[in-house]
């Protein structure tokens, strides 16, 4: 993919996030996310807020929490408290935005939208349709990058097949099951293994 194939994969996901956020009861926003400790809303104020955040005050929140980076990122989704139909719009606006936040590029960028929207769409039972191609993409990348979420280091011994896309990656007892499911497992979602087969 080139980074204009990963900017239409971020704006179709950003869309379809929203189409599916506009539709959640009070309790659906309330609940659990895949991201342990996350509910659906903390998830939608991080992909709503975090192209507003400035550095300074990205840096001001790794040191409120010491150095502990995903804690930050948390931090300031929970203190995202907009509305609701506000969150959606925001996230329905940032269709077509070329900004990144501060520290990262378009491929963090697509990691972030694609994971995410899963992140909310599995426990609540919604379907979230995700572009094979760049699961996959993203898959590889989350597989090279072995700081990322050591995905190697966790998951090898194995190779991977996404069923529906020709990508693959690993040696060993094969696992199969939509890239999209490959992507989560690599982005440490244990929620994942459902949809594969081949993992012991």
């Amino acid at each position: 993919m080139d980074d204009a194939d990963r900017w239409r994969a971020v704006d179709t996901q950003r869309v379809a996030i929203a189409d599916l956020l506009d539709d959640l009861t009070d309790d659906e926003w309330a609940h659990p996310s895949l991201c342990e400790g996350w509910t659906v809303r903390d998830v939608a104020a991080h992909l709503a807020s975090q192209y507003r955040i400035r550095l300074r005050d990205a840096l001001a929140g790794a040191i409120r929490a010491r150095g502990d980076i995903d804690r930050a990122i948390h931090d300031a989704a929970c203190a995202y408290r907009k509305p609701a139909p506000e969150l959606v719009a925001e996230i329905r606006d940032l269709a077509g935005v070329r900004r990144v936040p501060p520290g990262i590029g378009v491929e963090e960028v697509l990691i972030d939208i694609l994971v995410h929207g899963l992140d909310i769409a599995l426990p609540l039972g919604r379907p979230l349709a995700v572009p094979p191609d760049a699961a996959a993409h993203v898959a590889q990348r989350l597989w090279d990058r072995p700081r990322m979420f050591h995905a190697r280091r966790h998951f090898g011994g194995h190779h991977y097949r996404a069923t529906d896309t020709g990508w693959l990656a690993g040696d060993g007892p094969e696992v199969s099951g939509p890239a999209w499911a490959i992507m989560l497992l690599f982005a440490g979602r244990p929620a994942a293994r459902a949809h594969l087969t081949g993992l012991r």
